[in-house]
């Protein structure tokens, strides 16, 4: 099946549209569900894809049991059990060395790591068990977690502890945070996740199956598995759960799911990988995989389940079905099953989604309409703020964060407002774009008085033309409004951009920092980085128009981006020395102690603008302080 979209939107005569059913409500067999977050992500709070799946699927009359694997992996690898694990592997890492350097010389990296296992003692691990109990602790608990020093400290307890497990997986490497898994193999190639799937020496995952997933299987004995993947990283933890499940239960259906599987859907049914799994669900899962679960039951096949590809005896077949949800429909997410006290945050922050689909849709860099077959659409604001209530009063939290792709000027308008009359008492993040329209001062009083606290801002560039390329439809003289307006309503504003669009050049690209500089009063905290030829955006889609050459290794089938070269303006190589020049070179009040969003979220939460000097590198550093805490515990 073809499917092609333009900036953003569905081509329409591509697939046939189911008619809108009115209800989840199914008939046949009740079938028991897990459903599976995998590894790597920060664990801060749920991922929204369970919880709605959860509630369409309970609608229905099935049995869930939401796995948030990511999460209890986290815990674990901070836990007691999982460092004397990593003791006993020592001696075997070393082992396998010895017997490496008897064929072979040692490469320098493979030296060092030898050099730095023998220091990882019984005493070196009894104390890491100390750090790590007491890490979660300050992540978890009210008053230290305020303490900027204290919760520094645990942030370099969680990266000193996870080096330490990477020597005894080597040559793969973890961390956290940053997220940074690296299994040594490559993700965007199937023949090497294959090859990583069943590396026992490095694919930490098998462990984590082995510890957290299988005896949760052996325990709930599901029918139907399904595993959400948002970052194509989390194909290694994903394939090699569903290996593993296929090997020790062949019986339980397994779908794979989420915004990677869809930006893969042109190579799903040709890939090796599908020997895995059973079927994946693309675009918007929630209608698809109840009914998806309905057939397994009824030992139907899926031919008439929309947004599907699956596999039968005669091969890999692609459902001509699609069908897109109808907001109205939609229950609200249903957290129960999740274990919310356990994520490594001081108080539960709930994700929330009130839209789907850009209301925008035309930035020319921008591939994520590919998550939907149908434009944008929304929710009511009265059912918005009645879900928000009832997640409130059902699990007692006072902060979300809203996961729209982009939100809507209309709609945070009515939101804020919305949340001012009803007394909601919560705050709340978001995603914006700048707008012209919101650009009033009764916008931003109702903004900070419904508790908007933390924004990310599409920022992109801070030239006009670069901005007219991208198609963003907005101004310096907006932006630096916009900048303005919620910096002094108390809301902290996060800008998001890159380098390298294609055409812009050098200087523009310059241009772009210097407004930020001139606008520093403003500009709380940066997000920077540079163009990537996403497999699905309007720039891949239309190279001519763009002067874009783009490189497709044919070996490296899961790519969901390529290495491109221009006619005009920076190169890929160019763009880089920028952001590297850009990084070594800025406003050093954007050096952030903190860099986890959701932490910074809840630090203005709690202290407000005031506090924004506790949070940069430099004043800390000039302050005296110092990242180590020994003895302050």
């Amino acid at each position: 099946m073809r499917i092609e979209y333009s900036k953003g939107q569905r081509a329409s005569d591509e697939l046939i549209q189911l008619q809108r059913k009115t209800s989840f409500e199914t008939s046949g067999r009740k079938m028991k569900v897990m459903l599976i977050f995998p590894p790597d992500w920060y664990p801060s709070e749920p991922y929204l894809s369970l919880p709605s799946l959860t509630a369409v699927l309970r609608k229905a009359g099935h049995t869930v049991i939401q796995k948030d694997v990511n999460l209890e992996m986290w815990d674990w690898y901070f836990s007691e059990d999982f460092l004397k694990k990593v003791l006993r592997r020592v001696p075997q890492q070393l082992d396998r060395l010895r017997k490496l350097s008897k064929k072979r010389e040692l490469t320098n990296g493979e030296m060092d790591v030898q050099m730095a296992l023998c220091e990882v003692t019984r005493q070196r691990i009894d104390e890491l068990i100390k750090k790590a109990e007491q890490a979660k602790r300050i992540v978890r608990g009210q008053d230290n977690f305020y303490d900027i020093d204290k919760l520094e400290w645990s942030i370099q307890v969680f990266r000193e502890i996870t080096s330490v497990i990477s020597l005894v997986y080597a040559p793969a490497r973890i961390c956290m945070p940053p997220m940074e898994t690296d299994l040594s193999y490559k993700v965007f190639a199937s023949n090497e996740v294959i090859d990583a799937v069943q590396d026992e020496q490095v694919n930490v995952y098998r462990d984590v199956f082995n510890h957290i997933v299988k005896p949760a299987i052996e325990a709930e004995k599901p029918d139907v598995i399904g595993v959400s993947i948002v970052l194509q990283q989390q194909i290694f933890s994903t394939m090699t759960f569903c290996a593993l499940i296929k090997q020790h239960f062949p019986n339980i259906h397994i779908t794979i799911g989420g915004n990677t599987v869809t930006r893969l859907r042109d190579v799903l049914p040709e890939s090796p990988l599908f020997q895995y799994f059973d079927s994946a669900v693309v675009y918007e899962g929630e209608t698809a995989f109840v009914q998806l679960v309905g057939a397994v039951g009824a030992k139907m096949d899926l031919s008439q389940v929309p947004n599907t590809i699956y596999k039968d005896d005669k091969g890999v077949h692609v459902s001509a079905l699609s069908y897109a949800e109808d907001m109205a429909e939609l229950p609200p997410p249903d957290f129960d099953g999740l274990p919310l006290e356990k994520y490594f945050v001081p108080t539960r922050t709930l994700p929330y989604l009130a839209t789907r689909g850009c209301y925008w849709g035309r930035c020319e860099f921008c591939d994520h309409g590919e998550g939907y077959t149908a434009g944008y659409r929304s929710k009511k604001i009265q059912d918005v703020l009645a879900e928000i209530k009832h997640l409130r009063d059902k699990y007692g939290a006072r902060h979300f964060h809203f996961t729209d792709e982009s939100y809507p000027p209309a709609l945070f308008r009515k939101l804020a407002r919305g949340l001012v009359d009803t007394q909601m008492g919560i705050y709340w993040t978001t995603h914006m774009r700048f707008e012209k329209s919101l650009l009033e001062d009764t916008v931003w009083q109702d903004a900070k008085e419904s508790g908007c606290r933390y924004l990310h801002f599409g920022y992109e560039s801070g030239v006009e033309r670069v901005l007219q390329l991208m198609d963003k439809a907005t101004t310096t003289e907006i932006m630096t409004k916009h900048l303005k307006y919620t910096a002094e309503a108390g809301i902290w504003n996060h800008c998001m951009g890159f380098f390298g669009f294609p055409g812009e050049t050098k200087d523009e690209a310059w241009q772009s920092v210097q407004f930020l500089e001139q606008n520093k009063n403003y500009v709380h905290s940066l997000g920077f980085g540079t163009f990537d030829l996403g497999r699905h955006n309007p720039v891949a889609k239309h190279p001519e128009k763009w002067g874009v050459t783009a490189y497709k290794n044919p070996e490296w089938d899961l790519a969901l981006d390529y290495y491109f070269t221009v006619k005009n303006g920076m190169s890929i190589e160019e763009a880089e020395r920028v952001f590297q020049q850009f990084e070594q070179n800025h406003n050093p009040g954007w050096d952030l102690r903190l860099y986890i969003r959701e932490y910074i979220f809840l630090y203005i939460c709690k202290f407000g603008l005031a506090k924004l000097p506790d949070l940069q590198y430099q004043a800390a550093k000039i302050a005296g302080h110092t990242p180590t805490l020994a003895g302050k515990m």
